[in-house]
Parts: structure tokens; C-alpha cells; sequence
């Protein structure tokens, strides 16, 4: 039976707890405002698709090359320093747009990207378990939904500034044949579009920097073990074993591919029905705020329910509105799309409460790398949706699929995650909550 009068943050913590949550909307922020960027790239430098996917690959790589770094790090030292080194990690990133934007190389940018990454790699190693660490094992869980309930935030707002500030005050985008103009006009274009594309990256950087002050001169909880540190062999070893741990990042890996999948292909979706770019995005915006408001939902009902089992019932839930993205053809089929995204809210921060609960704080540093690690899945998923998109052709629908468009039975791919979710969440209900 949970306790609902224990406080999931307490009134010492307060202050640190709210700069530390201040995070998950500024990673959220650079993750919404840069898959715009790969069109911006595109139009602007006039890249092959190919080529403007580095953006993404630049984006995923540095949390994948970073992650474990990161958490040996923080093990050595404490989290407080782990958060300071993420801050100037993301503003150095961001603030390298700024020569990126003079010398007008596409690499340039792209290392930015990947040192903005792993900025955001420290961050997520970090404040995930330090904000789990911030308080009773018991509301945990619910302490990392709250904190990451702010996360969504971001999003949309990346996503506003993206649309408002940038993508619609691209010169190329509104020239129809911008290839075919001549070289000294399209500099001229080149030069005016690659600062509105610098500009939100150098405010974001400053920003950040001011947090970074915020943040070292205010008092800290340490969260760390006062013992030696045991040996890292030790430690592995001590989360290979942990069956509920090792399915976490596996169910990680999962929700991350199929929430990347999901958001993606909502424009290859609309376009199957016929609809436009610009009209598709409203619906993708109509999504992020169901994120925002699922958040909100499931955090108060982690007051009543065990994670597990809420877990599961998020994800049947998703399961079933796959099974009406795939099967019910038109606006009823797109609306099961975008309802995806309100079950998916609770997912990521749940698992992830769910895979350290139980760990030691060293366990705790070196198992959030191999959660953030697992954000690797957003980079391959998506891959392979497409290529069942593809299977046909260019088009969206070239062929039916047992019955359906080929767009609409890619959702497979998702429907299947979800389908690992919710054994996770009840593997974990009935082998670890049932009997506390």
C-alpha cells in the first residue's frame, strides 16, 4: 500500500531540486528545436538528404559517445560537478554557431551539435539519478515523473521558436527554384538564412551559462556515498546480474525508438491522407501538448499506483492506439497517432525510476549512462520504418500491407515496443511491487 502523505520533495531539497529540474526543459528545448534543423540545413546549404542526416547522427552520437564518460566522472567526483560540466559543455556548443555561422560550414555546425550533445549526455547521466537521490527511495519514481514533467516544456518551445523564429524566416524556403539563382544572390541568402539559424543556438548558449552561475553558487546536496568506491568490474558486474536493471535499458532502448518513430512519421502519416506539411505539424504540436498534460496525469497517479503497473497500463493502452493507427484508414487513424503520444508521457522517467530503484549510488552513476545510452534507439529505429515506408517506393502508399498502406503497417514497429513495455511493467509488478 503506498504511502500518499510522504512529501516527494522536501522543503531542504526545494531549491536545488527546482534548479536541477530547470534541466529537463533545456535538454528538451535542444532536442525540439534541432529536427527542424535538418530541413533548415538541407534548403539552405543544399544538401542530400544523406548529407543533412548528419545533423541527427551528430545529435545522437555525442549522448552515445558521452554517456558512459560522463557517469565515470560523476562516480569519481559528485553530481554537482557532473551538472556543471554538462552546462559548459551545452553552451560551447551552442555558442560554437556563432563561428559555424561566419565560416558557413555544414562540418562546423555538426561539431557543435555533437559537442552540444554531449553536454546533454552529462545532463541526462546526471540529473536523472541525482533527482531520484533528492529524497525517499519510496516517492523516487514519482520525484523523476515530476521533474521530468517540465521536459515537455521544452519541447514545445523548441518547437515554437523552430517554426516561428527560423523556419519561417528562411529566405530560401520562400524562393520555389532557390538552386537556380545566381552564386552571388544565393551567398546573399546563404549568409542572411545561416544566422537565422545561429541566432536561437547563441541565446540558448547565454542561457545556459547564466544557469551554470546559478547553479555554482548555490548549495548542493552531495549524494554521494561517504565508503570507498568499489571497483567498476564490481560494479558491472553487479548490473549484468540485475535482471530488473538490464530489461530497463531494454525497454529503454524500445521507448525511445518507437516515441522517435511516432513523432517522425506524423508527416508521412498526414501526407497518406492527403494533407499538408504545415497541416501535420499542428497535429505534431497537438501531440507534444498531450506529452505535456500525460506527464502531468501520471505523475499524480504514481501517488495511488505502483510504477510498474502503471507502466503496463500506459502501455496497453499505447498498444491499442497502434492497433487504430494500423487498422482505421483517414482523421480517425491520425488522431489514434497523436493520442500515442499521451500514453507514451509516463514512459521514459517510469522505466527509468523503475531500472535504479534498488541500485547503490555508485550502481545508480554507471546504470543512468547505460539508460541514456539507450536513447541510441531513437537513431535506429526510425531507420527501419522507413524502410518498410519505402518498400514499395517513394510515395507513402505505394502498396498495401495485409490490408493496409505500407505507412500505416510500419506502425508495427512501435505496436511491438509497446508490447515489450507492458510485459516490463508487469514483470516488474508482479516480481518486485507485489511482494514490498
Amino acid at each position: 500500500m503506498k504511502d500518499h502523505s510522504q512529501a516527494v520533495v522536501s522543503k531542504k531539497v526545494l531549491i536545488p531540486f527546482i534548479l536541477i529540474t530547470s534541466l529537463f526543459a533545456l535538454w528538451g528545448f535542444a532536442n525540439a528545436v534541432t529536427d527542424p534543423m535538418v530541413q533548415a540545413f538541407k534548403k539552405v546549404l543544399e544538401l542530400s538528404n544523406s548529407q543533412a542526416a548528419w545533423v541527427q547522427m551528430a545529435f545522437y552520437g555525442g549522448y552515445f559517445c558521452m554517456a558512459l564518460p560522463a557517469a565515470l566522472f560523476v562516480r569519481k567526483y559528485s553530481y554537482k560537478v557532473g551538472v556543471l560540466i554538462g552546462l559548459a559543455l551545452y553552451a560551447g556548443g551552442a555558442l560554437l554557431f556563432y563561428p559555424a555561422a561566419i565560416t558557413e560550414q555544414f562540418w562546423f555546425f555538426c561539431l557543435g551539435l555533437y559537442v552540444l550533445t554531449f553536454g546533454l549526455a552529462f545532463l541526462e547521466t546526471t540529473a536523472n539519478p541525482y533527482i531520484l537521490a533528492m529524497g525517499s527511495p519510496e516517492t523516487a519514481t514519482q520525484r523523476l515523473n515530476l521533474a521530468q514533467a517540465f521536459n515537455p516544456v521544452g519541447l514545445l518551445l523548441g518547437l515554437l521558436v523552430a517554426q516561428q523564429f527560423v523556419l519561417k524566416k528562411l529566405q530560401s524556403d520562400d524562393i520555389e527554384n532557390y538552386s537556380a539563382l545566381a552564386e552571388t544572390k544565393k551567398a546573399l541568402i546563404r549568409t542572411t538564412d545561416l544566422m537565422v539559424i545561429r541566432d536561437p543556438y547563441v541565446i540558448l548558449g547565454l542561457v545556459i551559462l547564466a544557469v551554470f552561475v546559478l547553479i555554482v553558487i548555490s548549495k548542493m546536496p552531495q549524494a554521494r556515498d561517504e565508503g570507498g568506491i568499489p571497483s567498476l568490474g564490481d560494479t558491472f558486474s553487479g548490473l549484468f546480474k540485475n535482471k530488473k536493471y538490464v530489461l530497463g535499458v531494454v525497454a529503454q532502448i524500445f521507448y525511445v525508438g518507437a516515441q522517435i518513430m511516432c513523432w517522425t512519421y506524423i508527416y508521412q502519416y498526414a501526407e497518406a491522407i492527403g494533407m499538408s506539411s504545415e497541416d501535420a505539424a499542428t497535429y505534431q504540436f497537438a501531440a507534444f501538448i498531450l506529452f505535456l498534460v500525460g506527464r502531468a496525469i501520471g505523475t499524480y497517479m504514481l501517488r495511488f499506483m505502483s510504477p510498474g503497473k502503471l507502466l503496463m497500463y500506459f502501455a496497453i493502452f499505447a498498444v491499442l492506439c497502434c492497433l487504430g493507427t494500423i487498422y482505421i484508414e483517414g482523421m480517425i487513424g491520425l488522431y489514434c497517432l497523436v493520442g500515442i503520444t499521451f500514453f507514451m508521457s509516463l514512459m521514459f522517467p517510469t522505466i527509468y525510476g523503475i531500472a535504479l530503484n534498488g541500485l547503490n549510488e555508485e550502481e545508480s552513476k554507471i546504470g543512468a549512462a547505460g539508460l541514456v545510452m539507450a536513447i541510441v534507439g531513437g537513431a535506429l529505429m526510425p531507420k527501419l520504418q522507413g524502410m518498410i515506408i519505402d518498400a514499395g517506393g517513394n510515395a507513402v502508399n505505394d502498396i498495401q500491407i495485409m490490408g493496409v498502406p505500407e505507412v500505416n503497417f510500419s506502425f508495427i514497429l512501435p505496436l511491438a515496443c509497446f508490447v515489450y513495455i507492458a510485459w516490463y511493467g508487469l514483470r516488474v509488478f508482479k516480481k518486485y511491487e507485489l511482494q514490498s
